[in-house]
């Protein structure tokens, strides 16, 4: 069954209208549906009110006098059954509908409950067999409640699903394509891949690509649920829906339509939306079963008041045992939380692809996180520098290495000219040379200059003296890697290059164990790399120089201790463990969101994000939790109270005053999932 199963046959024909979920316009329907149950609301409340001032019984109930006048006794029939057919049709349908699908649910049983009190109505109306029951505002009330209740519903998902919207809204509605010296304005759907646009300051860039000219800062708030801009430049990656907040930049195209990073966010959050959890499963046996509780409920009722009581009483207790039984607020008890809080972790970059792995985040009792490119930036950096030369300062060393990395492609090389660049302009280096195994060697300003590794040391003869040897291991007892810089055949200094840490790291791997979670770290590198990092972060248990196909047999020994883990990797790599694994989280993924490998996605690169995806998965479940125990508690209470077990006592509940309760039940389920939006799942500063 899925997640609402009053609405199922509406969300089947929703899905075939729209091709399904995962494109902006899927998401019309729980639009559409609010509107239609909202206008029969009004239209039915407008009929029901002359129906309940016209209502012998209700003037009763009162104390006046009822209308009259020729052809007022036909008032309450006529309207009442007006209010049948209009308002009551979805009801009607969605009752036959799960009769011919074989699951019966709510909406038959709502079905069940109107079409009983019109055709008693009718009985006594047209005086066939002298019965007594005259329904007719009971009716038209309980369609106008449940109306407004099923309304209140619709409203709430679609807002909930409104996210999806949101996201598609992030898109311009055309761009600015570069052609020769020129700039056309072009739609969406005819940019393709490899053409070159320019984005302005303060403009959405319309695809994803890369930056081919230019510097700006980019605000992927909306993407990443990162809050401040981040600087791209020169072949850095940029995301469809993102904006340039303070230069002009010109991207190449690299993927449109349904490949860009936003499309697949979208397919995320619907998916997320439509999957199960165990909460779910639950709520939906549970639901089918009030179905058959309430049917025995209402047969036995019927029999005992028709033996004990009228053949009137039994009717009545009958109608208001079956209004009252309709499991509205257990069939929304589940997906409007799922709803909700996907939305809420989409919107803060986490994107959840299993509701059963968000459900499972709450019982984690390690993570795992891969070090590279998760603790760590995955790109070396240049992180010391040291001067051996007396006419030259660290600044001078890292100038010349840089001028003669410039043209090399390794990613060493790319660090080097990367750290130079933002402290000087580079010098121009001429007779660049690669030798392979030992480094790179360039003419600058009328010098030689070689930068390599011990095998560059070696090949030239040269000797590092005592206080640079020293330097240099203090750097290789850490992990670092080690670059000398020759002048002329002549050691002038060293470089130190480590893959830097993110600034965050520390501050997650705290935050989880202040919450009593164990931390550990996997990677291939060496157990001095490892132990480095390791020790850094406060990270007490590590698994280094792991090959990427035995990622997996880590988790499984943490498994094997009794331990529920949570891997959490670049989803590349580390596929297997992050299948292995409770919880697969995969981090930073960029525009490549559909890893299948992973339950959940982070776009961003914080891997403080895990803790908030802790705290969404224990808040919605205690959401769901709360729902379900109000939903079945109150339906295990009302059922006997509307079947009559306390009339003894002078305590009988009409039918409508049986609607009114199974709709407060239904607002005090929308409100508490409500309250989920309260929860702040932006990454905290510790």
């Amino acid at each position: 069954m899925n997640p609402t199963n009053e609405h199922q046959h509406d969300h089947d024909a929703m899905k075939s209208k729209s091709g399904g979920y995962g494109n902006h316009g899927g998401h019309g329907g729980h639009g559409d549906h609010a509107a239609q149950f909202r206008d029969r609301f009004w239209f039915s409340l407008a009929l029901a009110v002359p129906v309940v001032i016209f209502s012998d019984m209700f003037a009763h109930l009162l104390g006046y006098t009822p209308i009259n006048f020729p052809g007022a006794a036909w008032v309450a029939p006529i309207l009442g059954t007006a209010i049948f057919f209009y308002g009551g049709q979805p009801f009607l349908t969605g009752g036959w509908a799960e009769i011919r699908s074989r699951r019966p649910a709510m909406m038959l049983l709502i079905s069940m409950a109107i079409t009983v009190a019109f055709v008693a109505s009718w009985v006594t109306t047209l005086g066939i067999g002298g019965f007594e029951l005259d329904f007719w505002w009971e009716l038209a009330l309980l369609v106008v409640i449940m109306l407004l209740g099923h309304w209140l519903e619709m409203r709430a998902l679609g807002a909930a699903s409104g996210a999806l919207d949101a996201l598609a809204a992030l898109l311009p509605d055309s761009a600015e394509k570069v052609v020769g010296d020129e700039t056309i304005e072009v739609p969406l759907g005819e940019l393709i891949v490899g053409d070159v646009v320019l984005v302005r300051s303060g403009a959405r860039i319309p695809a994803d690509g890369t930056i081919e000219t230019g510097t700006a800062e980019i605000d992927e708030a909306m993407i990443t649920g990162e809050s401040r801009p981040v600087q791209r430049t020169v072949g850095d990656s940029v995301v469809a829906g993102t904006v340039a907040t303070d230069n002009s930049v010109r991207v190449r195209i690299t993927a449109t339509g349904e490949e860009t990073a936003l499309a697949g966010i979208q397919r995320l959050v619907a998916e997320a939306q439509q999957s199960t959890s165990r909460a779910q499963a639950l709520a939906d046996r549970a639901a089918a079963l009030l179905f058959y509780f309430a049917t025995v409920a209402g047969v036995l009722t019927f029999v005992a008041w028709s033996i004990f009581g009228s053949f009137a009483d039994a009717v009545t207790r009958t109608v208001t045992v079956l209004v009252i039984a309709c499991p509205h607020a257990l069939g929304l008890a589940i997906p409007l939380v799922i709803a909700i809080s996907t939305e809420r972790a989409a919107s803060a970059g986490i994107l959840v692809k299993s509701r059963l792995a968000l459900e499972r985040m709450r019982t984690i009792d390690v993570v795992l996180f891969d070090k590279t490119g998760t603790l760590t930036k995955g790109q070396p950096t240049v992180t010391d520098v040291v001067a051996t030369s007396t006419d030259l300062t660290q600044d001078d060393v890292l100038a010349l290495s840089a001028a003669a990395e410039a043209d090399s492609e390794h990613p060493l090389a790319k660090a080097v000219v990367r750290k130079a660049s933002n402290r000087a302009q580079l010098q121009q280096a001429s007779d660049f040379q690669s030798i392979t195994g030992h480094g790179v060697q360039a003419t600058v300003d009328g010098h030689v200059i070689a930068v390599g590794g011990p095998a560059m040391l070696r090949a030239q003869n040269l000797t590092p003296t005592t206080d640079l040897t020293t330097a240099t291991q203090v750097w290789e007892e850490r992990g670092a890697t080690v670059l000398h810089v020759i002048r002329d055949g002549q050691i002038v200094g060293a470089l130190a290059l480590e893959d830097d840490i993110r600034v965050d790291s520390a501050q997650a791997v705290d935050g989880l164990r202040q919450r009593g979670i164990r931390v550990a770290m996997i990677t291939g590198d060496s157990k001095a790399v490892a132990n480095a990092v390791a020790h850094k972060l406060g990270i007490e248990e590590v698994f280094a120089e792991v090959l990427p196909k035995d990622k997996d047999g880590a988790v499984v020994e943490l498994q094997n201790r009794g331990l529920k883990v949570a891997m959490v990797g670049d989803g590349v790599n580390d596929a297997p463990a992050l299948a292995r694994a409770e919880v697969g989280i995969a981090i930073g993924a960029g525009a490549d969101v559909a890893i299948e490998s992973a339950g959940v996605v982070l776009a961003s690169n914080d891997p403080r994000s895990v803790i908030s995806l802790i705290s969404l998965s224990k808040a919605s479940y205690r959401k769901m939790t709360q729902n379900l125990v109000w939903a079945t508690g109150y339906n295990i209470i009302a059922v006997p109270l509307a079947a009559g077990v306390l009339a003894f006592a002078g305590i009988i509940l009409s039918p409508a005053v049986g609607a009114i309760l199974m709709s407060i039940s239904t607002i005090v389920v929308a409100l508490n999932a409500q309250l989920l939006r309260r929860l702040n799942l932006r990454p905290q500063d510790n």
